[in-house]
C-alpha cells in the first residue's frame, strides 16, 4: 500500500510543481495586473509577455482561455527576436496537461530558440524548457532522465540566471524523485537546499509553500513524522492570509498524511474530507480521487475493511486513478487484500484473477488486436443486409423530405423579401445619422492632424537646430581653436629647440604636456559632438564603436545588433545615434552598473532599442515629477520618430529600456 501510495504523490507533483511555482498566493491581484497590462497603453512586448503569464495560469484551470491568450501572444511577439522563441516555450506549456507528445517537442525547440539569446531572463527560460521537456518524457525515458537533464540543464542555467527561487524549485524536483526512489536521505538533503535558499530569497513563495509539503511527505514515508510537523506547520502560516488558495488542497493532502503516521485517523479523516471538497471545488479531479484513496489507507489501518472496500469499488467505477493499465492492476489487488481480509475468499480471488489477467493483456495486445478485426470483419458483413433495406426506405423519405423544403424555401423567400424591404428603410435612416455624426468627427480628427504636423515641425526644426550647432560647434573647436592650440604647441617645441639654455627647463615641459592632453581633450569633445564613425561605416559600426567607448574597467558593455539596414536615412540614423548615447549616459552616470546589455535589432520600418543593466535601479514614479535636459531631448527625438518608450525599474533591481522607433518618420 506504502507503494502505490507513493506512487500516486509521485504524479501529483510531477503534473502540478511547475505551476505552483509560478503563480503568487494572491491570484486575483496577479491576474488582474496581467490584465491591466493587457489593456493599457504598452508596447507590443509587455503585452506579450503579459499573455504568455496567462496562457501558464489557466493550462490547468480553463485550456481554451490558455488557448486564446496564447495566440494573442504569438501575434503581438511577432517584431521581438527573442519573445519568438518565448512562445515556443509558452506553446509547451499549453500542451502541458493535454498532450505530452506535441508538449515535448514545442519544449525541445524553445531549447535551441532560447540558446542564442545570453541575458539572465533567457537563461531562467532555458532552464524552465529543458526541465518541462524532460518531464514530459518521464513515462518513456523514466526517472533517471529527469534527474540528469535537471542537473547538467535546469540547475546550471538556473544558476546563470541568478534566480535562487528557480534553482530551489529544481531542488525539490530531484527531492521528489528520489523519494519516489525510495532514497529518503538524499530526498531531505535536496528539499532542505531548496528551503534554505527560499526563506532567504522569497519567503512568501507558493515555492516555498511547496518545499516545505515535499519535506512533509518525505519525512513521513519515510517514518519519521516528528520532523513533518514543523514543516507542516509553516506551510500553514503561510496558506493563512489565503484561505481560498489552490494550493490548501496538496496541503490537506499533506496533513492527512501526517496524521495517518501519527495513527491519529479522526484527525486524518477530517483533513481528507476538507481537501476533498476544495479539490472539487477547483476541478481538481486527479487529487480529488487521490483524497479517497487515501481514505482508503486510513479504514485500512483503521481495519475498517468494509469501508475501505467500499471506496476502492468507487475509484474504480470513477476512472480517473485506473485509467493506466499498471495503476488498475495495483487497485485490484489491494481488493483482493481487503476481500481476504473480509474473509470473502471467492472475491478476493475474482479480484486476484482480474489482476492477473490485466497483468497477461498488457503483454497480449498483439492478440486483442488479431479479435477485435475479426469482429469486425463479422459486424460488417451482417450490418450490409441491413444497410441495403435501409437504402429503400431513405429514398422514400428522401423525397417527401425534398417537397416539405421547397414549401418551406417559397414561404421563406417571401418573409425575407419583406423584412428586406424594412431593413433598408431603417438602414438608410441610421446612414443618414451616421454621416452626420461621421462629419463632426472628421473635423475634429483634421484638427488633431493639424496640430501633430504642427508638433512634429517645431520638434524636427528644434532637432535639426541642435544638430546644426552642434557640428558648426565641433568644427570651430577642431578647425579653429584645435589648429591654433596645434600650432601653439609647434611653435613653443621650436622655439625651446632653438634655446638650448631652457630646452631642459621642467616646468616648460610641463605646460607643452598640458597643451597637448587639451589639443587631445578638444578633439575627443568635437568627436563627441559630431560621430564621424557613423558618417563613413554606418550606424551599426557607429553603435558598436560607442559602446567601446564607454566601457572602462569595472564595466562591460555587451552590444548585440541583429538586422540593422544600411539604407537607413542618415538624419534617422543619427537620432537612434543621440538616443543610444543619451541611454549609455544615464545607465553609467545614473544606475553605477557593471554589466549592461544593448540590443538593437530591425524588422521592415520598426527599430527596436532594449537596454538592460544591473544597477541599482529607481522608483519609476519620480520620472512625472523630474524634469532633465537629457530625458527631454531623448523623449522628443522618440516623438519625433514616432515611437514607443517604457522604463522598467525599481529600486536594486536594476532598469530595463524598451524602445520602437518607426525609420520611415519625416525626419
Amino acid at each position: 500500500m506504502k507503494n502505490i501510495c507513493l506512487f500516486f504523490f509521485a504524479c501529483l507533483l510531477s503534473t502540478t510543481a511547475f505551476c505552483q511555482q509560478q503563480i503568487p498566493l494572491n491570484e486575483k491581484h496577479y491576474i488582474d495586473s496581467l490584465e491591466k497590462i493587457i489593456n493599457a497603453n504598452k508596447p507590443d512586448s509587455s503585452k506579450a509577455n503579459a499573455n504568455f503569464l496567462l496562457v501558464d495560469y489557466w493550462k490547468f484551470k480553463d485550456t481554451v482561455k490558455s488557448k486564446s491568450y496564447l495566440i494573442n501572444g504569438k501575434k503581438l511577439a511577432q517584431k521581438y527576436p527573442y519573445y519568438n522563441a518565448l512562445a515556443i516555450f509558452y506553446e509547451g506549456q499549453y500542451y502541458f496537461n493535454i498532450n505530452h507528445q506535441k508538449a515535448s517537442a514545442a519544449f525541445k525547440r524553445a531549447t535551441d530558440a532560447l540558446a542564442p539569446f545570453k541575458t539572465k531572463r533567457a537563461y531562467g527560460n532555458s532552464a524552465a524548457a529543458w526541465y518541462n521537456y524532460a518531464l514530459m518524457n518521464k513515462d518513456e525515458k523514466g526517472y533517471e532522465f529527469i534527474t540528469n537533464i535537471t542537473l547538467t540543464q535546469a540547475i546550471p542555467n538556473a544558476e546563470k540566471a541568478g534566480n535562487d527561487v528557480a534553482l530551489a524549485h529544481y531542488y525539490t524536483q530531484l527531492s521528489t524523485i528520489f523519494m519516489n526512489t525510495y532514497q529518503f536521505k538524499k530526498a531531505a538533503e535536496y528539499d532542505q537546499k531548496a528551503i534554505a535558499l527560499l526563506e532567504k530569497a522569497s519567503p512568501g513563495s507558493t515555492t516555498l509553500i511547496f518545499a516545505y509539503l515535499s519535506g512533509v511527505s518525505i519525512y513521513c514515508y519515510d517514518g519519521k513524522a516528528d520532523k513533518a510537523l514543523p514543516l507542516l506547520q509553516k506551510a500553514k502560516a503561510l496558506l493563512a492570509p489565503f484561505p481560498e488558495s489552490v494550493n490548501y488542497t496538496l496541503y490537506y493532502y499533506n496533513e492527512a498524511l501526517y496524521y495517518t503516521t501519527k495513527q491519529q485517523f479522526d484527525k486524518a479523516l477530517e483533513s481528507t474530507e476538507k481537501g476533498a471538497v476544495m479539490a472539487k471545488h477547483y476541478n481538481q479531479n486527479q487529487l480529488y480521487q487521490q483524497f479517497f484513496f487515501r481514505k482508503y489507507e486510513i479504514y485500512s489501518k483503521q481495519k475498517n475493511y468494509a469501508n475501505a472496500r467500499q471506496i476502492l469499488l468507487d475509484i474504480v467505477k470513477e476512472g480517473t486513478l485506473t485509467a493506466d493499465a499498471n495503476d488498475r492492476a495495483e487497485i485490484y489487488g489491494e481488493l483482493a487484500k481487503t476481500a481476504e481480509h473480509l474473509q470473502n475468499y471467492k472475491e478476493a480471488f475474482a479480484w486476484l484473477t482480474k489482476q492477473r489477467t490485466l497483468a497477461d493483456s498488457i503483454n497480449k495486445s498483439q492478440t486483442q488486436v488479431k479479435v477485435s478485426e475479426l469482429e469486425t470483419k463479422f459486424s460488417t458483413a451482417k450490418n450490409r443486409e441491413k444497410i441495403a433495406t435501409l437504402q429503400a426506405q431513405n429514398k422514400q423519405v428522401a423525397l417527401k423530405e425534398k417537397n416539405q423544403r421547397l414549401y418551406n424555401w417559397m414561404l421563406g423567400l417571401g418573409c425575407g423579401l419583406l423584412l428586406t424591404v424594412l431593413a433598408f428603410v431603417i438602414i438608410n435612416t441610421r446612414i443618414k445619422n451616421q454621416y452626420a455624426a461621421q462629419k463632426e468627427i472628421n473635423y475634429k480628427q483634421q484638427l488633431k492632424d493639424l496640430e501633430q504636423r504642427q508638433q512634429l515641425k517645431v520638434a524636427k526644426a528644434m532637432l535639426d537646430g541642435e544638430e546644426h550647432e552642434r557640428e558648426r560647434v565641433a568644427r570651430d573647436l577642431h578647425d579653429g581653436l584645435g589648429g591654433m592650440l596645434s600650432g601653439v604647441k609647434i611653435g613653443l617645441s621650436g622655439w625651446t629647440n632653438n634655446n638650448t639654455e631652457i630646452s631642459n627647463d621642467k616646468d616648460l615641459h610641463r605646460i607643452i604636456g598640458q597643451l597637448d592632453t587639451s589639443v587631445s581633450e578638444l578633439r575627443r569633445i568635437a568627436r563627441n559632438m559630431v560621430p564621424e564613425t557613423l558618417l563613413k561605416f554606418g550606424l551599426e559600426v557607429a553603435l558598436k564603436d560607442l559602446s567601446e567607448f564607454y566601457m572602462r574597467d569595472g564595466l562591460h558593455i555587451e552590444f548585440q545588433p541583429f538586422n540593422i539596414e544600411k539604407n537607413i536615412a542618415l538624419a534617422v540614423q543619427l537620432h537612434i545615434y543621440r538616443i543610444v548615447q543619451e541611454l549609455l549616459s544615464n545607465a553609467i552616470k545614473h544606475a553605477h552598473a557593471s554589466n549592461i546589455m544593448l540590443q538593437c535589432s530591425q524588422n521592415s520600418d520598426v527599430f527596436f532599442i532594449t537596454l538592460e543593466d544591473d544597477g541599482r535601479g529607481f522608483d519609476t514614479s519620480v520620472l512625472d515629477k523630474q524634469k532633465g535636459m537629457g530625458l527631454d531631448n531623448l523623449k522628443n527625438r522618440i516623438t519625433f520618430l514616432k515611437g514607443k518608450f517604457e522604463i522598467q525599474s525599481a529600486p536594486a533591481e536594476g532598469t530595463t529600456i524598451n524602445i520602437e522607433l518607426n525609420t520611415n518618420a519625416d525626419g
